[in-house]
C-alpha cells in the first residue's frame, strides 16, 4: 500500500508541476500564429484605403483563441498579460514588418499593403479571409 501512496503522491506532484510549467503563449504556435494573422489583417486594413479588415470575423477568432488558451490551462489574466505586454507587442510588430517586407510590402508605401492584401484575398489565405476589398 505504501508503494501505491508513493505513486499517487508522485503523480500529483508531476501533474502540478506540468500544470505550472506552461510555455509562454508566444511559444504556443496555434495561439501566436492566429494572433499574428489577425494582426497582419488589421494592419493591412489600416494602411490600405481599398481594403478593410473583417473586424467581426477577427474578433470572433480572438474569442475562440481565448477559449482555446483557457482549454490549454491559461487563465484570462495570463492571456490578458500576454496580449497587453509591450514586449510581446514589439516582438509581434517586428515579426510582422519582416513578414510583410518578405512579401514585397514597403511599410512607407500604402499601395504595397493593398497589393499584398489583394493577393491574400485572391489566394483565400488565412490573412485574406480577414480582409475585404472595398
Amino acid at each position: 500500500m505504501t508503494g501505491l501512496k508513493t505513486c499517487a503522491v508522485a503523480l500529483a506532484i508531476c501533474t502540478a508541476v506540468s500544470a505550472q510549467a506552461k510555455p509562454p503563449l508566444s511559444d504556443v504556435p496555434e495561439i501566436d500564429g492566429t494572433l499574428f494573422v489577425v494582426a497582419l489583417a488589421n494592419e493591412v486594413g489600416r494602411k490600405c484605403d481599398d481594403i478593410s479588415a473583417r473586424r467581426l470575423k477577427g474578433y470572433n477568432m480572438l474569442f475562440q483563441l481565448r477559449s482555446r488558451a483557457n482549454e490549454l490551462g491559461y487563465t484570462d489574466a495570463e492571456i490578458r498579460a500576454f496580449v497587453e505586454s509591450d514586449a510581446e507587442k514589439a516582438k509581434m510588430r517586428s515579426r510582422g514588418e519582416k513578414y510583410l517586407e518578405s512579401k514585397g510590402v514597403n511599410i512607407d508605401q500604402p499601395d504595397t499593403y493593398c497589393a499584398f492584401g489583394r493577393t491574400e484575398i485572391a489566394n483565400s489565405s488565412a490573412i485574406g479571409a480577414l480582409l475585404k476589398a472595398r
